[in-house]
């Protein structure tokens, strides 16, 4: 990495809109050689009340054990603060909807819990939506209305990106609030289900949201062949939709989860437990060339400087951007 580019990195806040790691040491010691100034920690999928409970329990203890490496954001003043101590903030994130259960007065205790992001559903129906692997996707329910109503009341982002268009759709029009596709890749590229169209993307960017890309390689056309330079065909193809006020990154990395494994297995059945979903547990999956781990997200600036993008532009994609919606 050039001179140059290393200082643009290192003065940027990098914020990572998902992360889907098993949380340890390690993996936040990857964080930090990174540069990573915020991760949407999202582990979170079928959990209930008590589970989502101990997952908050389980990041307090993660928090007390690693202090020197990482840091709780509960708003984003916290995240000038991990800045400039050198730390990684981890934004707390669910994947799923599900350890609300029924109750909406949920919502405003777990933000106080530091649950900032929050996945509508998670590939098939709660009580508030579809999924995108769901049979039939029933749009945003009655009660789901009310769920989106609380969480732009309480500050509670929604992210949109493993629910069904119709759902995301109808939770965009309805949301007095930016909402995020944090983690996804476009369509018009690789006609799979998991990708999303461009009519999304707009009314996402129309609304004053985020759509931060992903490193999913079932999601890019050339697979598990795919390079950096792929990935950023896919973002440079978003700009061109949305604008660079509304691209941003979201890696999905899952670091620590082996595949096949028992967490892959269970995050690929429906509710944890039911019916197979996809075949992505038992399935060689590789993050593209350059970018295959979390400590080469530097390398994307200098990838993003070759293709003659301004500073301002990768400033954004990098963090600003996510800055501006978390604001």
């Amino acid at each position: 990495m050039t001179r140059d580019a290393q200082t643009l990195y290192s003065n940027s806040l990098v914020i990572d809109g998902l992360q889907t790691c098993a949380w340890s040491r390690p993996v936040f010691e990857e964080m930090r050689a990174a540069g990573l100034t915020v991760v949407n920690a999202a582990s979170l999928l079928w959990e209930n009340f008590s589970e989502g409970m101990a997952y908050i329990r389980t990041w307090e203890q993660l928090f007390a054990d690693n202090a020197d490496l990482i840091m709780p954001i509960r708003n984003v003043d916290d995240i000038e603060t991990a800045k400039r101590t050198g730390r990684t903030g981890i934004s707390i994130g669910w994947q799923n909807t599900s350890p609300l259960e029924d109750r909406l007065d949920y919502i405003r205790l777990f933000k106080l819990l530091g649950v900032n992001i929050m996945q509508l559903t998670y590939n098939t129906q709660n009580y508030s939506g579809a999924g995108y692997l769901e049979l039939r996707d029933s749009g945003l329910t009655g009660f789901g209305r009310e769920v989106i109503a609380e969480m732009n009341r309480q500050g509670v982002l929604c992210d949109l990106s493993h629910v069904g268009d119709l759902t995301a759709a109808e939770v965009i029009e309805h949301s007095r609030k930016p909402v995020c596709i944090s983690h996804v890749l476009p369509r018009a590229l690789h006609d799979v289900k998991r990708n999303k169209p461009d009519d999304l993307f707009r009314a996402c960017a129309a609304k004053g949201g985020v759509i931060g890309l992903s490193l999913f390689a079932p999601g890019l056309k050339a697979g598990n062949d795919a390079t950096i330079e792929d990935y950023l065909d896919a973002m440079s193809y978003v700009l061109d939709v949305v604008g660079e006020n509304h691209v941003a990154i979201g890696t999905d990395f899952s670091t620590g989860h082996p595949r096949p494994g028992p967490w892959q297995v269970w995050a690929n059945r429906d509710k944890g437990y039911a019916r197979q979903l996809t075949n992505f547990a038992q399935t060689v999956i590789r993050k593209p060339a350059g970018i295959a781990t979390i400590t080469e997200t530097p390398n994307l600036v200098p990838a993003m400087l070759r293709r003659g993008w301004s500073e301002t532009r990768i400033t954004k994609i990098l963090g600003e951007n996510w800055l501006r919606v978390f604001r």
